[in-house]
């Protein structure tokens, strides 16, 4: 493998690295990041299944429970990039993953509801007993700050890989799904989003693996 191409990895080596990496700590913090509808949320719980078969006790915490308030975001005429890097609280991001690391008790952490279009406060439970921390988002391997705290604090980052077309299909139904007309949905999926892509492609190379999916 030479620098900046990182390996391709399946589930279950995925799996595997998981358990090999648990030789070495206690806890073991690893990180999927993507582009935007590249399918993190569905590996991460599916990494999660397969890691708790295995016996590995786990819980996924997504970075999108750093989402900036709508609020927030209106009041500074953000709202209509919601997503990009700067909506997002990254230094409250970076601070969760160094308790997740380092703090001995109990830690709660936020969780995105889509529903709401908000962030909820202390809804994800990471006990002491947990061995397995899986975190996803889009924007963990950037080098600018502060994102660029993230990947130190990861023991495996792994980039999640499908097709253009099929991300921004999933994209328009997303937004779809959540109110916006065909044409609001396409409007954002190859406008902000696809910007969005662009930056968070540029991070590939400093991932640990790249995992394919359809």
């Amino acid at each position: 493998m030479t620098a900046g191409t990182p390996a391709l990895l399946t589930v279950d080596e995925a799996v595997d690295a998981l358990r090999a990496a648990l030789r070495r700590r206690t806890r073991v913090l690893a990180g999927l990041t993507g582009a935007p509808a590249a399918g993190k949320s569905t590996l991460a719980a599916r990494l999660a299944e397969a890691a708790e078969a295995c016996g590995l006790r786990t819980v996924v915490v997504p970075m999108d429970g750093f989402h900036l308030a709508q609020e927030v975001l209106d009041a500074r005429g953000w709202g209509s990039v919601k997503g990009a890097p700067h909506t997002f609280d990254a230094a409250g991001y970076v601070a969760l993953l160094r308790r997740l690391r380092g703090e001995p008790g109990t830690v709660w952490a936020p969780e995105f509801d889509r529903s709401l279009e908000q962030a909820i406060a202390g809804a994800i439970e990471v006990g002491p007993q947990v061995q397995v921390v899986i975190t996803e988002g889009n924007y963990l391997l950037l080098d600018g700050p502060p994102w660029d705290g993230v990947r130190p604090l990861l023991d495996l980052a792994w980039y999640v890989e499908a097709p253009d077309e099929l991300r921004r299909q999933r994209l328009i139904a997303r937004h779809e799904h959540y109110g916006r007309s065909r044409s609001e949905a396409t409007d954002r999926a190859l406008g902000t989003d696809e910007r969005n892509a662009a930056l968070v492609r540029a991070s590939r190379g400093r991932a640990s693996a790249v995992i394919r999916v359809e």
